[in-house]
């Protein structure tokens, strides 16, 4: 008789009663004098181990009273189906235990430990089962997408991290020694993939790493992140862009709902929404009058909005509307970048949106301009120097049909989507101005 092999945790209840081998690690151990029981937790889901104290069992006994939380350990023993027993109905009583690696009795970390202490232990902060759940809905998520993506012709790219000049403007660039010389650490693939455009490509994406220097300490910035990024050829306006946009919302929220929906419910006490089409679309300038006849006057000098702003003009949109997401429209030219295309007949404002979500921007999209003497010209205006972007500009020299795109943040989604107050939760491992370990 061949021995069996090792289970997941979340395969056992569609086992008969029998022999199971489960490995995992220690969550707790109730060691009484009768009966001891042991909590393993899998990359599946946990489940109840029990031993009763006999003179048979006393190694058993022995090895369960010396278990440390966080140990892991291999057990063999009798699966059977119990609905007494609260987690999952099922239970292993055991015949073997061995004891793969032993943790040190004190854990560094506790439930109510602050966010920075967790983060100092992370690999022990991402055992709980919310967390695990994270980064289970990341990859749902992130997968959908490229389905998305790929199903609609897209082509992925990977565009370089370093690079020769600053890809927007110098600010909030990371400046790197390159071998005889200096270079900077990508904060978008922005010219890159429009460099995808004039190539003939068509549509392309990608999933990726960015970095921006950034001195934030807020709860929903980092200096290093994954971007999620797309573009596209001949469109008409920036309205074609938002259409993309929320279809990959829509398919990225359909899925994590059918996959993860109970249990984001019962870890998160969190009910995933698939939104409807079209999303609401509102100009700035709009947007801004509602949260003033509302009470709030945003005080910027420039001519953007301020996080206050956007979770009033999310509210506003959820009460009116039912909906959690909201595009802003047509920004000041004064505030986007010299590449967005301009109105027509108004080069005050440009073809250019914020995609809000509860009530946080997490995208910025637009039509590019892709007029080359147009593209110099608002350069300048910016303050840029023409010469410093001529490879950029060559892209325009030989022909480029009309584009646009955007580029998304990947944890904030999710923080926003499992209604998380702060991106370190949701993040593998963080950087901050203040962490570059572990």
């Amino acid at each position: 008789m061949t021995e069996p092999t090792r289970t997941l945790v979340k395969n056992l209840s569609a086992l008969e009663a029998g022999p199971v081998v489960v490995s995992g690690w220690v969550d707790t151990v109730r060691d009484q004098k009768k009966v001891q029981f042991v909590v393993l937790r899998d990359e599946s889901g946990a489940v109840q181990l029990v031993n009763p104290r006999t003179d048979e069992t006393e190694a058993i006994s022995e090895a369960i009273s010396g278990l440390a939380q966080g140990s892991f350990i291999t057990v063999t023993g009798e699966l059977k189906h119990d609905e007494r027993v609260k987690l999952g109905g099922i239970e292993v009583k055991l015949t073997s235990l061995e004891v793969v690696t032993a943790a040190i009795p004190e854990t560094p970390i506790a439930p109510d430990s602050g966010v920075d202490k967790r983060m100092d232990w992370r690999f022990l902060d991402l055992r709980r089962p919310e967390q695990n759940l994270v980064f289970r809905v990341q990859t749902t998520l992130e997968h959908a997408w490229r389905t998305y993506w790929v199903e609609h012709d897209f082509i992925e790219i990977h565009t370089p991290k370093l690079m020769a000049s600053a890809s927007e403007s110098r600010a909030e660039l990371f400046e790197v020694d390159y071998f005889e010389g200096k270079a900077y650490l990508a904060q978008s693939p922005q010219f890159f993939k429009q460099m995808a455009q004039p190539a003939g490509f068509g549509k392309v994406f990608e999933v990726g790493p960015a970095f921006r220097a950034d001195p934030s300490f807020t709860s929903r910035h980092a200096t290093e992140f994954t971007s999620v990024d797309a573009e596209i050829s001949w469109i008409d306006s920036h309205e074609d862009v938002m259409q993309l946009h929320e279809e990959l919302m829509v398919a990225g929220l359909r899925a994590v709902k059918e996959k993860h929906g109970d249990e984001i419910k019962a870890l998160f006490d969190v009910d995933i929404e698939v939104p409807s089409q079209p999303f609401p679309r509102i100009p700035l300038a709009e947007a801004k009058r509602i949260v003033a006849e509302n009470g709030y006057v945003v005080p910027r000098e420039d001519a953007d909005m301020d996080p206050e702003g956007e979770r009033r003009i999310a509210a506003y949109v959820k009460e009116t509307y039912g909906h959690d997401f909201v595009f802003l429209t047509d920004y000041d030219s004064s505030i986007r970048p010299f590449y967005h295309m301009r109105h027509e007949g108004d080069g005050s404002l440009t073809n250019s949106y914020d995609l809000i979500y509860n009530g946080v921007e997490i995208s910025t999209g637009a039509q590019r301009e892709h007029r080359v003497e147009v593209l110099v010209e608002q350069a300048k205006e910016k303050g840029l120097d023409p010469e410093e972007l001529e490879f950029y500009l060559d892209f325009f020299r030989y022909g480029v049909p009309p584009h646009g795109g955007f580029g998304m943040g990947l944890s904030r989604v999710l923080m926003l989507m499992l209604h998380q107050t702060n991106l370190r939760e949701v993040v593998y491992l963080f950087r901050g101005p203040t962490r570059l370990t572990p």
